[in-house]
């Protein structure tokens, strides 16, 4: 599995139609879509899959009168609308995970698509069956080749840094609503033969809000093969202190395939933000790398500046966008659980 950070050939993103995903908030939603899509094709395709073509006219309208990078108008010629129905937006999670397969004859590398099994994050959510399709769904329209597996795992569970290294959580993965009859090394397991990894790095639990049980794109990021950033609470009469402080220290344990330990930087967590009287996952580490730029959540305090500078330091040669976020994260998501990157196949030099 690629990195993040390798060229994309595009970008996912599921419009939002699920009115109880943001309860009381959904009116703001849209607007921010908008935002997200057309920064997004500033510097590559966007793919956006709407519930069927009469919305449209209607969302197209939208980006177009959102204020552009630069000044300059969207990009509306990169959007390519795909009437696929879903049950909710969080594509991230259910959408295929991009690989690439070298083969050993002449037809040279291959990129292939892995379709993770889809249970609603450990069954909290009822039905999730149009989620669940949407990798094949995308393959027959595409064209790229599908790679069936029966176990069940959401993309905002891993994170990679394309040299045989996988970072996910032991709240997520080992929880028994998603593979009840597998064991850790059963996981290693899958997770070394479908990701092309060799070694499975271990946090512990997830933030305060978070009812994925735990998704490593709201704890810690590779972003490079020897860098990893991680959100820190700095008070510890804070609900996140404990668990962000243990994660610290398994990253500081941690060492590459080379027995070298990583560079480790730290990004603050924002304020707390609540929904009635209930903590939610807000977090810096929600971000997403594309293309020459990063897609930054913010939360309207101080802190926001102080983790831009720090993103823009970890990626000097990427544009970082701030995208505000505090009426998205009542949706117990942000930036990266709604996006989802289409990598270029890798080629054999």
């Amino acid at each position: 599995m690629p990195a993040e950070w390798a060229p994309h050939l595009a970008t996912y993103l599921v419009w939002p139609h699920n009115l109880e995903t943001w309860p009381g908030k959904f009116d703001q939603v849209p607007p921010i879509f908008a935002q997200i899509a057309a920064a997004i094709a500033h510097f590559e395709p966007v793919r956006i899959l709407i519930q069927d073509e009469t919305r449209l006219p209607a969302v197209l309208e939208m980006i177009k009168k959102v204020d552009g990078l630069d000044g300059e108008r969207p990009r509306t010629d990169r959007i390519d609308f795909l009437p696929i129905a879903t049950n909710d937006s969080w594509i991230r999670d259910f959408g295929p995970t991009f690989v690439n397969r070298f083969r050993a004859d002449s037809e040279g590398p291959m990129q292939l698509a892995i379709n993770w099994r889809f249970n609603c994050w450990g069954g909290k959510y009822g039905n999730g069956d149009l989620d669940d399709q949407v990798p094949e769904r995308l393959a027959a329209y595409y064209g790229f080749e599908i790679i069936q597996t029966s176990m069940v795992l959401e993309g905002g569970s891993i994170d990679v840094n394309g040299a045989g290294l996988v970072l996910t959580t032991e709240g997520c993965l080992l929880n028994k609503n998603r593979n009840p009859s597998m064991d850790r090394r059963q996981i290693e397991e899958n997770l070394c033969r479908y990701l092309g990894v060799e070694r499975i790095l271990w946090l512990g639990e997830g933030i305060a809000g978070d009812d994925t049980d735990g998704h490593v794109d709201d704890l810690a990021r590779f972003t490079s093969d020897d860098t990893i950033v991680t959100v820190v609470e700095q008070d510890p009469a804070d609900i996140n202190y404990p668990a962000l402080q243990d994660n610290l220290k398994r990253l500081q344990l941690m060492r590459d395939l080379r027995g070298r330990p990583f560079k480790i930087a730290t990004l603050p967590m924002p304020r707390p933000i609540y929904f009635n009287g209930v903590r939610l996952p807000a977090s810096y580490a929600n971000f997403y790398v594309l293309n020459g730029a990063v897609l930054m959540p913010t939360f309207g305090c101080p802190a926001d500046e102080l983790a831009q500078d720090i993103l823009r330091r970890l990626f000097p040669s990427r544009r970082i966008v701030p995208i505000a976020c505090t009426d998205l994260v009542w949706g117990l998501g942000a930036i990266h659980c709604l996006t989802l990157q289409h990598p270029l196949p890798r080629q054999l030099s």
